[in-house]
């Protein structure tokens, strides 16, 4: 790719049910300097503010936590975003919990309105609840449903205050562009940890979701082969990588809700780097490091970095 790279460092975790999120950009920074390793001396780097102070009090909202924070938050990406896109450089963000991923989406389109945007959505989960049917609160299920503005009332199990139908509709309607994505322009890899709300919305919008026994048996290349004809209509790409969608027995436990039967670090590196090979990618963020959680020290973060400095390596100047 013909470009250089700017790190977004965004260390908001206000949307996760455990703590330490916020902890992991700095994590793999950590990893790099421990090797020396001197990547994020080589481009340039912006942090962007915050809002964690709200896990000091009690939250304004039951089934949109700290969603007054979380607009903030969008709205801090969107504006890092801009100024990276401006420069002409490529995004490369690291992120603390997922619940931002939805800004970064929000951000890719304030930018490029024109622009028809694919999402490859590389998670052990479908974040694709929305305050009507999520069983915590806890927003970093949401952010696909904010991209897609799906409410989801056919399977409402909550009743949310006008406060809380108020700050969703802002969230959804972030920059007065409304979906930012469509469903056909999204593609789930290592799906398997969701929600039977989830279930139902996914098959009721026909949302491709690649399993991880399907990269296994179709192999790789047949995967980006059939992921980059299903986006082909897409004028840009964003990949959002959280790192649970790899087995915690080649990684660790350090993230917030891993699970079992996942990719293998290779797998999830080989996925995102035939990807970046279409020049399609217009940001790649990596998300849900949490050293904080982690058995085998700083485990996940290393292989969060050998796989970001491989990417980088391959595929930019």
């Amino acid at each position: 790719m013909d470009k250089d790279i700017t790190f977004i460092i965004n260390p908001s975790e206000i949307t996760a049910g455990t703590r330490g999120a916020s902890l992991g950009p700095y994590a793999v920074i950590t990893e790099a300097r421990k090797i020396k390793n001197q990547l994020f001396g080589k481009f340039p780097m912006q942090t962007i503010a915050d809002c964690n102070h709200l896990l000091d009090h009690e939250t304004k909202f039951t089934f949109a936590k700290n969603a007054e924070g979380l607009i903030k938050v969008y709205e801090a990406v969107s504006d890092a975003l801009a100024l990276v896109f401006k420069e002409n450089r490529f995004p490369f963000v690291f992120a603390g919990d997922h619940g931002s991923a939805g800004g970064t989406i929000a951000g890719i389109k304030k930018q490029f309105p024109d622009k028809r945007i694919g999402v490859v959505w590389i998670d052990a989960h479908g974040d694709i609840h929305s305050p009507y049917t999520t069983p915590s609160g806890n927003m970093h299920g949401m952010p696909v449903a904010t991209a897609l503005a799906e409410d989801n009332h056919a399977n409402q199990r909550n009743s949310l205050s006008s406060e809380e139908t108020e700050i969703w509709n802002q969230l959804k309607n972030l920059y007065g562009i409304c979906p930012k994505i469509l469903p056909q322009d999204l593609v789930y890899v290592a799906v398997r940890d969701v929600e039977k709300e989830e279930v139902d919305l996914i098959n009721r919008l026909n949302i491709r979701s690649v399993s991880v026994s399907e990269v296994r048996t179709k192999g790789i290349s047949s995967i980006l082969n059939e992921i980059n004809s299903k986006l082909a209509v897409c004028d840009l790409i964003y990949i959002s990588f959280d790192v649970d969608s790899m087995d915690p027995e080649f990684t660790s436990h350090g993230t917030g809700t891993p699970v079992e039967n996942g990719l293998k670090p290779s797998e999830a590196f080989e996925i995102m780097d035939g990807l970046l090979k279409t020049n399609k990618v217009a940001c790649l963020e990596f998300v849900e490091i949490n050293p904080c959680l982690d058995e085998k020290k700083n485990k996940m973060a290393e292989v969060a970095f050998d796989i970001a400095n491989k990417l980088i390596t391959n595929n930019f100047n």
